[in-house]
């Protein structure tokens, strides 16, 4: 076997086709990836929960299978970490949250079946902020999480401890979440690559908010191809959830593939910040400078921007009405309130303070909204815009409090150009576009068409195949 690292860090591809092939066993696989958790978590606190003995176990039973000829599936033998919101059969899952911090679900969710049906292996929990609230991962349980390319610096929210277990080479594969960026902005952060996909994409169960289009789950992963195989897995109708989508006839892997073979003449709509808020210059910089690579493919790349003028107000309105309802009951509990995230606290609390007239003006405004995408999307296949308008910020830090001098007036302020994308319901992805002087990753999101995942991802891996450094590794000491 090559070294820890260079194993560690081999795309989920080739560690499924190794493992089918016999030339490594799950067992090899689980346990070198273990041994580079132990020697690198403690650095930046990508897992809460190792997840050692049932990983163990999960691939020795995986073994028996191949011994047996048994089909095994796509991702067989790759080790993957979820999210610790999202609920583990037997594995502990806290929500970030000291309220549920020896709480070991009966049950996994919906996405967890998958990725076992698939055969992958659970490694553990990834840290996340309580109840995935914010863009910085942090909690009074676990402290907060650092991006591997520089760990005195947080590694964004709220699926950072996915992000950063990714691209420190402690897991193939991660599953995350997202409401207004938090599978984006941890990517970015990272220098990895996460897709929030379209509502109903990814099924989402069991979920208090059967009907929430809002908060997704996602994949993430170093490169668009082991995040294509990925969502082939987690994609697809399931009858307990009421706004799950019905596939197509072709795998997403499989047109990502043939996409990747044609002439990629995509028209593409480039936007500084979507005149929301304002981009650090150097950020801005080198997402401008990596669009060129899109010219360079053939494609026709237009300035121009859909109307967001409201966004702030609907986005805050949309999520004070999702906190009430989630946290509406829990308001009564002195137990709640004195350990529960203040901002948690206080955005459920503006959802039960809004009239009704402010509900129905924010879903009137992004039904108009809706409109206007789908006009924008009749001139043009995708927009691209920089995920995050800043560079990664200290780790302790909750959230930015102003970019270029201009002050942020809430700790949502600075993810608008990840919640435009969340309020109208469009796929969207981040992937590394650069770095910055320092050595932080840069991450340039693409928007597509309402459904239109495969187009994204064949956009996003025609752009990553021209990046010369798409596998570069952070500079961890190991």
């Amino acid at each position: 076997m090559s070294s820890i690292k260079d194993f560690c860090y081999m795309p989920a591809t080739v560690i499924a086709d190794r493992v089918k092939t016999k030339k490594v066993s799950p067992t090899e696989v689980v346990k070198t990836f273990l041994e580079r958790i132990d020697m690198i978590n403690p650095l930046i606190n990508a897992y809460c929960t190792v997840a050692e003995e049932s990983a163990l176990r999960a691939a020795r039973e995986l073994e028996e299978k191949i011994k047996a000829k048994i089909p095994i599936g796509s991702l067989a033998g790759v080790p993957v970490s979820i999210k610790d919101v999202t609920l583990t059969k037997g594995i502990r899952t806290t929500f970030g949250s000291l309220l549920y911090k020896d709480y070991v679900p009966q049950i996994d969710s919906l996405v967890v079946e998958r990725l076992k049906a698939a055969g992958a292996i659970i490694m553990g929990k990834t840290n996340t902020p309580e109840f995935a609230a914010g863009g910085s991962t942090y909690n009074d349980l676990f402290g907060p999480t650092r991006t591997p390319w520089n760990t005195a610096y947080n590694s964004g929210g709220s699926s950072g401890g996915s992000a950063a277990a990714v691209a420190a080479g402690l897991c193939a594969l991660a599953e995350g979440n997202d409401l207004g960026g938090s599978l984006r902005i941890p990517a970015s952060f990272c220098g990895i690559v996460g897709m929030r996909p379209s509502p109903g994409r990814i099924p989402f169960y069991p979920n208090d908010l059967y009907w929430d289009t809002m908060s997704l789950e996602g994949p993430m992963a170093r490169n668009v191809e082991d995040l294509a195989l990925m969502f082939d897995v987690l994609a697809g109708p399931d009858r307990r959830s009421p706004v799950a989508l019905m596939p197509g006839e072709e795998s997403f892997h499989e047109s990502l593939k043939m996409g990747l073979g044609s002439k990629c003449s995509f028209k593409v709509a480039w936007s500084d910040n979507l005149n929301l808020t304002p981009v650090d210059h150097e950020v801005l910089q080198v997402a401008r400078r990596s669009i060129k690579t899109f010219e360079q493919l053939g494609c026709t790349v237009i300035e121009d921007c859909p109307d967001y003028s409201g966004l702030q107000e609907t986005a805050a309105v949309l999520r004070g009405v999702r906190y009430a309802a989630l946290y509406q009951d829990e308001l009564e509990k002195p137990e709640f309130l004195e350990l529960v995230n203040p901002n948690v606290i206080s955005n459920a609390r503006q959802g039960l303070a809004l009239s009704a007239a402010a509900i129905a003006k924010a879903d009137q405004y992004r039904s108009r909204l809706w409109q206007q995408m789908l006009s924008f999307f009749e001139r043009y296949d995708l927009i691209a815009v920089p995920t995050v308008p800043i560079k990664p910020f200290p780790a302790d830090t909750a959230y930015p409090t102003s970019i270029n001098g201009q002050e942020m007036k809430s700790y949502i302020d600075w993810i608008m150009l990840t919640y435009a994308f969340s309020v109208t319901g469009l796929p969207a992805i981040s992937i590394p576009c650069g770095w910055t002087k320092e050595g932080f990753p840069v991450g340039l999101q693409l928007a597509g068409k309402p459904g239109g995942e495969r187009e994204l991802l064949i956009a996003a891996a025609c752009f990553e195949s021209r990046q010369s450094w798409h596998d570069r590794r952070p500079p961890l000491n190991d």
